[in-house]
């Protein structure tokens, strides 16, 4: 009965998702299916319309991997890049490490919250945009200050160039 259980919460990842899964698996012997944890919950949380790992979906990642669930719930609650609960499409990431601190970051945390009206670790009430907690490093000091959106890096902010990206999204 296990056997069943645990195949149907399997079955719960969208068949794109567990070809995604399938080809990270390829690149790791097969005794070491847990190295593909991190590509697993990433795959689940981009294909997720509220970029968001569900413990329903947690759950089928490890049953998926077959491994324990806490094996998949420490390194979701690890990683920052990973969100547990429901956030905006356009998510965005801020460094506030010092070099972006000491060129400006501060006042670009500030310009997004003002013009999306939220503050660190909201989403907008229509759903369009997250602002992702403080970042300790997104690791481009050299253009600092800077911001991620979507995962694409954008340096040398000003808040005039910060409103130039916003714009340009859907």
């Amino acid at each position: 009965m296990a056997d069943l259980t645990t195949r149907n919460r399997a079955d719960r990842l969208p068949e794109a998702v567990r070809a995604e899964i399938d080809e990270w698996l390829t690149r790791y012997p097969p005794d070491q299916r847990r190295s593909a944890v991190l590509a697993a919950l990433r795959a689940v949380q981009h294909h997720d319309p509220q970029h968001y790992l569900s413990t329903e979906m947690m759950d089928a990642v490890a049953d998926y991997l077959g491994l324990p669930e806490i094996a998949v719930y420490e390194v979701a609650s690890f990683y920052s890049m990973f969100n547990l609960k429901p956030v905006g499409r356009h998510e965005i990431s801020v460094c506030t490490n010092i070099s972006c601190m000491l060129r400006g970051a501060d006042e670009i945390v500030a310009h997004l919250e003002k013009r999306l009206g939220i503050k660190l670790g909201e989403s907008t009430p229509d759903g369009r945009f997250y602002l992702k907690k403080e970042e300790e490093c997104l690791a481009a000091c050299c253009g600092a200050p800077m911001m991620q959106v979507d995962h694409v890096y954008y340096e040398d902010l000003t808040p005039e160039k910060v409103d130039e990206i916003l714009d340009k999204l859907d």
